[in-house]
């Protein structure tokens, strides 16, 4: 499961959302009262940090559904729905987590994604595309690579470490606003409390230091592939995940929502900086790896 656009817009929603009702409410007054104090702070960054980051796996399911039109089989109607089911349940057994859901959606770009807080419980889609674009061997590497995710409990491990991410971005962007609004715009509030400065600039910091700290999160995204690129293997064998990697630098069709980007099973290619943002690997060197793994 990539799923880290979806999940990092949300968070940053999030974070943005309760550091305003924080401000409202006045506890940035209260961590200021008698001056910056940092232990309360870190407990404070912690806790919208981490709360944040949670927030937004526990969501991640239902808007991924949501947002991809992914309809989920209940009942299967045709042999590619009870082939899929069934494939799902097969490496599902494997891997040594619960089955998951089974969903398509509509695209004509041959992807895939999984997700979901509970490995028991998670969601794997595929698209009309890949079902199309692929032979079943092929679909089924696919599916390993994404019930890898799932098995290694990627999700959550991500939201972990978004979690410490963002709890350092609060902290610090506090720590800057507060600088800028007693030493530059030198407000000396009597009660204690911050003002304009403090805010405007902490919001700023938030979002810049926000945009630092993606770039760890997409370098674990990206060490993610490989190691899923591998459980498929495992699962579905190597040829196999080799050759539908191929299929996908092969194919067409519309790409997914920017937000739904990372959920795929290949992500956008990029060159100079951008490479820092990227949620994947290369395809080529994804199947140069591969090539040199044991899971033939």
């Amino acid at each position: 499961m990539k799923r880290i656009l979806l999940f990092l817009a949300t968070n940053i929603a999030v974070l943005v959302v309760l550091s305003i009702v924080a401000h409202l409410l006045g506890a940035d007054r209260f961590l200021t009262q008698n001056g910056l104090n940092m232990a309360s702070l870190l407990i404070f960054a912690a806790i919208f940090g981490f709360g944040g980051s949670f927030i937004s796996l526990a969501m991640s399911k239902w808007m991924a559904k949501r947002m991809m039109g992914a309809e989920v089989i209940t009942n299967p109607q045709n042999a590619t729905e009870i082939w899929l089911v069934e494939t799902v349940k097969k490496l599902a057994m494997a891997a040594h987590i619960g089955m998951p859901e089974v969903a398509i959606f509509n695209s004509s770009s041959p992807n895939a994604f999984a997700t979901g807080m509970n490995k028991d419980k998670a969601l794997v889609a595929v698209s009309t595309g890949l079902l199309h674009a692929m032979n079943k061997d092929e679909v089924e590497a696919v599916i390993g690579h994404e019930i890898s995710h799932v098995a290694n409990g990627d999700m959550v491990t991500l939201s972990l470490i978004q979690g410490v991410v963002n709890t350092f971005v609060i902290f610090l962007s506090r720590v800057v606003g507060y600088f800028v609004d007693r030493v530059i715009f030198k407000n000396e509030d009597d009660e204690g409390g911050v003002g304009i400065g403090f805010f405007v600039t902490s919001m700023i910091a938030q979002v810049l230091f926000g945009i630092l700290a993606s770039i760890i999160v997409m370098w674990f995204s990206r060490q993610r592939e490989y190691r899923a690129d591998a459980g498929g293997a495992k699962l579905a064998g190597t040829q196999n995940m080799i050759n539908a990697l191929e299929a996908l630098k092969r194919g067409v069709g519309e790409p997914l929502p920017d937000q739904m980007a990372a959920f795929g099973i290949s992500g956008k290619p990029g060159g100079g900086l951008k490479v820092l943002f990227m949620t994947h690997p290369p395809l080529e060197d994804r199947i140069e790896a591969l090539k040199k793994s044991t899971y033939r």
